[in-house]
């Protein structure tokens, strides 16, 4: 069938509120989405009639909130199609994710003279861990380049690959820019290396199905928040194996198996790494997020954004002196652009008087924006429920506000 795109507005509360006495066009999606009334509801509901802590409690209520956790876990190990439900680790967020695995598994295996490969692409989440550790390790970091139209150099990346290699942690869709990585071709030549491989999901996960034993990789992390479901929960999936031999990030609660002053022992996966209470209602509102998304079909969504995004690259292009940053054929979910000499944040003052949302500056991608020697963009980052009349009212307002500002 067609997209329902009313139904799946009306199922966000927020979508119907007013920004300056204007309608809202939310155009921020790729620093959060918004939440469906499904998500709201069932974290009202968990602490309503299910709530209490998990995995310790012979209380009814502790079993209910304990069971609807695992579930949320099966769920995430479905959407990304994982072999274990113990491969499914809940943390706060991708930035969790990313710093459990740098300073777990990189303090028990990166030595002197190692090398971790990123990209120019990078968020500032999956750069900083690395540096933290490689400081901590002695181990270096090397970086591959990205070309003009914002594509990740596949032949750079080749010449930076060698014995030394022992960690290639990239992004899977850049949050600056929309471009997609090509991994199956980044895992597969680090392979060749015998490195290991993490992906930052962020981006991809709300906008392209995700395989993670298709792809082989043995780290992928992704947010909640970017997913329509709450903040504060986010995955990192991690291969068994890996996790089995990796020391706990944090000690606490439920990460231990019997504690003595003399020695601790530690819980089997994935509650080696969930030490403390987890945001419980958070992660059981995440398989709602999952199950409405499902519910569409991502295939659905998938072709929908990318007309989405088509229409919005052809009517900006119209726009006089625009200037799109990032031009990869292969794209997601967002245009970042400059327009003139404008400074994006006064642009960006501008769209949200006339109740546009979109987010302006460097994104936590310095890197890529020095690649082009600006500041920053303006970035429009799409969702399941924008709209070629969300995408007209943008053009009209960059339109207004260039005659304003130049």
């Amino acid at each position: 069938g067609s997209y329902p795109i009313d139904r799946i507005r009306g199922d966000f509360p927020i979508l119907s509120e007013e920004v300056h006495g204007k309608p809202l066009v939310y155009l921020d999606n790729g620093a959060s989405a918004q939440k469906p009334s499904a998500v709201i509801d069932q974290i009202s509901k968990t602490y309503e009639t299910g709530y209490a802590n998990v995995h310790r409690g012979v209380h009814y209520m502790s079993q209910i909130a304990t069971d609807a956790m695992e579930d949320a876990r099966r769920k995430a190990q479905m959407f990304l199609n994982a072999a274990d439900e113990k491969e499914i680790i809940f943390v706060r967020g991708a930035t969790e994710g990313i710093n459990l695995v740098a300073s777990s598994w990189g303090r028990a295996n990166l030595q002197e003279g190692d090398e971790i490969i990123l990209s120019v692409l990078e968020h500032h989440s999956n750069i900083v861990p690395w540096q933290i550790v490689a400081e901590q390790t002695g181990a270096v970091i090397k970086v591959v380049p990205i070309d003009d139209a914002g594509i990740f150099l596949m032949d750079e990346y080749e010449k930076l690959l060698s014995e030394k290699t022992k960690m290639v942690a990239v992004t899977h869709v850049s949050n600056a820019l929309g471009t997609i990585v090509p991994v199956e071709d980044v895992i597969r030549l680090a392979r060749e290396k015998e490195a290991f491989i993490l992906l930052d999901g962020c981006q991809a996960a709300p906008h392209l199905p995700v395989d993670v034993q298709a792809l082989d990789v043995d780290f992928y992390v992704f947010s909640g928040h970017k997913l329509y479901g709450p903040n504060g929960i986010g995955v990192l999936y991690g291969k068994e194996a890996l996790l089995d031999a990796m020391p706990p990030y944090q000690g606490g609660g439920e990460m231990i198996d019997r504690v003595t002053f003399e020695k601790t022992t530690y819980a089997d996966l994935p509650h080696k790494f969930e030490a403390g209470t987890p945001n419980i209602a958070g992660g059981i509102a995440l398989k709602t997020a999952i199950d409405w998304i499902n519910q569409i079909g991502l295939d659905k969504i998938v072709s929908y954004e990318k007309e989405l995004m088509d229409y919005a690259t052809e009517e900006l292009s119209k726009i006089e002196s625009i200037q799109f940053i990032g031009q990869a054929q292969e794209k997601a979910g967002v245009i970042s652009f400059l327009v003139g000499d404008i400074h994006p944040y006064d642009m960006g003052m501008i769209l949200d008087k006339l109740g546009v949302a979109v987010r302006t500056g460097h994104h936590c991608a310095q890197p890529v924006m020095d690649q082009f020697c600006i500041p920053g963009t303006l970035r429009a980052s799409f969702a399941v429920y924008n709209t070629k009349e969300d995408v007209n009212r943008l053009v009209e307002g960059v339109k207004k506000a260039q005659t304003m500002l130049s």
